[in-house]
């Protein structure tokens, strides 16, 4: 190899491993930076397609401080790749009830007949809606029968501000989680056990909007925090996936888990769903504290919106 070309390689090798460094440094120290961090942390894995490049290039080359460089931002990317939380809650005690839980969002109310499809096929427990706008609040209350779901806890505002929670079980409010969309919040009678219940949808990390993102998040943490000892779900499209700090406070605030880590799914996509691009990544959780376990999570694709929604079938025990 003439050096001309050996340096051309170097470059490369720089070009690729410095912003995956970057990342990867922003990730182990528990901070989710400044644009465009935010963004590439949401497809950390995909890192490791420009890390091993720069491995490759560096060996090309012949560059041994670039060949442990790599090998160390490698595997630092397969460490944090693992799945976030423990491998199950501390729930203990008989099971008092079981129940399925699902949310979706519905992409500014055009997904609102296959949600109403989903619905009427797997029949959950309790339904959160995410981006559910006028019209899809109407279609809930007219196509979705009282005797399936009779208690409701709907906010209705138009485009992506609207959200509802549907349950089966009795519910009185809780009251909101403060941000630009709605997070209705509720709690839930459940075997005679009080359930919280919290829709969450922060505002997504969009260049200009990260500290918004942050501040929205941080809220749902605090709630998380304020019901730890008690039952609770929180569930929705959180705009954040286990490689953001921000959601990862959520759950070590409350104790909380996520239940697809818990079922086997940590890294199965929920966004975008209606597009073929390979970067996707799971930013539509259901949370559930120590008084539950995890019988399975399933990712449900739904015609006409960008997120495919989440089905959970979860067990209360009575002495978690």
């Amino acid at each position: 190899m003439t050096e001309p070309l050996r340096r051309s390689v170097l470059c490369c090798a720089v070009l690729l491993l410095a912003p995956v460094s970057l990342v990867i440094g922003f990730r182990a120290a528990g901070a989710d930076g400044p644009t465009p961090v935010p963004q590439a942390l949401a497809f950390l894995p995909w890192l490791l397609v420009p890390g091993a490049a720069g491995l490759g290039l560096a060996a090309l080359a012949r560059w041994r401080g670039g060949l442990g460089w790599a090998a160390v931002v490698l595997a630092l990317t397969v460490w944090f790749v693992r799945p976030y939380g423990p491998g199950a809650t501390g729930a203990h005690g008989p099971v008092l009830a079981r129940l399925d839980v699902l949310t979706s969002n519905v992409e500014f109310g055009e997904a609102t007949d296959a949600l109403i499809t989903a619905v009427r096929r797997e029949r959950p427990d309790v339904v959160f809606v995410q981006e559910c706008d006028l019209g899809c609040a109407d279609a809930l209350d007219a196509r979705v029968p009282a005797t399936s779901y009779p208690y409701r806890e709907v906010v209705r505002l138009d485009g992506s501000l609207g959200s509802a929670i549907l349950s089966r079980f009795p519910l009185r409010p809780a009251g909101r989680v403060a941000g630009e969309m709605a997070m209705p919040g509720a709690v839930a009678v459940v075997a005679g056990r009080e359930v919280r219940l919290q829709l969450a949808h922060p505002m997504p990390p969009v260049p200009g909007g990260v500290a918004l993102w942050r501040r929205e998040l941080g809220r749902i943490r605090d709630l998380a925090a304020s019901v730890r000892a008690a039952p609770a779900v929180v569930a929705g499209d959180f705009n954040a996936s286990q490689d953001h700090a921000a959601f990862r406070a959520v759950l070590d605030a409350g104790g909380l888990h996520d239940s697809a880590r818990l079922a086997g799914a940590s890294r199965t996509y929920s966004w975008p769903a209606d597009r073929t691009t390979p970067l996707r990544t799971q930013i539509d959780h259901v949370l559930v504290s120590d008084a539950f376990s995890v019988r399975s999570a399933r990712f449900l694709r739904l015609a006409a919106t960008d997120h495919r929604a989440l089905l959970v079938a979860l067990e209360l025990h009575g002495g978690g």
